[in-house]
């Protein structure tokens, strides 16, 4: 399988061109045939997906999703963190979503970190991220553990359909995750 960065048509058009240049560029051949789809923001599914911002995952191919079928929220590890539950909150309580999907992954980078990356990044740079890494060594529990941030969620109203997946990078599928009960 190849990336769009080992395609040689993906290459700079000069030497001094960064990915950003090229990603810009391909926007303005986008926009050059685009046409509004007249959408609203409202997904037309009423779901809002959690995935981990791995680039090995087309959660649109993966899932069938079409443009406007649902809100799409990614970090590291997929975790539910306070922004998660932020853009949840907006999906549900502004722009109509009824269901969550969490999709953890194998493989997963944050499986290899520990919190300790935190003090390595205040020896660097001077300061402690505010942030916690959410590292993990079981995506099985970790999964468990986002659904239940979900479901406790005073702000989220709509928990009867949360539900938490891993998604294997070697296969393509979706393994179900049973909550904590």
């Amino acid at each position: 399988m190849s990336t769009s960065a080992q395609s040689s048509s993906a290459a700079p058009a000069s030497s001094d061109a960064t990915v950003t240049d090229r990603l810009v560029e391909a926007n303005g051949q986008y926009a050059s045939s685009f046409t509004d789809p007249g959408m609203d923001a409202r997904p037309v599914l009423k779901v809002a997906v959690v995935a981990c911002m791995d680039a090995r995952i087309d959660l649109h191919a993966a899932l069938g999703l079409e443009l406007g079928d649902c809100h799409t929220i990614r970090n590291a590890g997929g975790v539910v963190t306070d922004d998660v539950i932020r853009s949840l909150t907006i999906s549900q309580r502004a722009l109509g979503t009824r269901s969550v999907i969490l999709i953890h992954h194998t493989t997963c980078g944050l499986e290899s970190l520990t919190e300790d990356f935190r003090h390595e990044l205040e020896l660097e740079v001077g300061q402690r991220p505010v942030w916690a890494v959410e590292s993990f060594s079981d995506v099985d529990q970790d999964v468990r553990q986002s659904i239940q941030r979900v479901r406790t969620s005073p702000f989220i109203p709509y928990t009867d359909d949360v539900r938490g997946f891993v998604f294997d990078v070697a296969t393509g599928l979706l393994r179900e995750i049973s909550p904590a009960s």
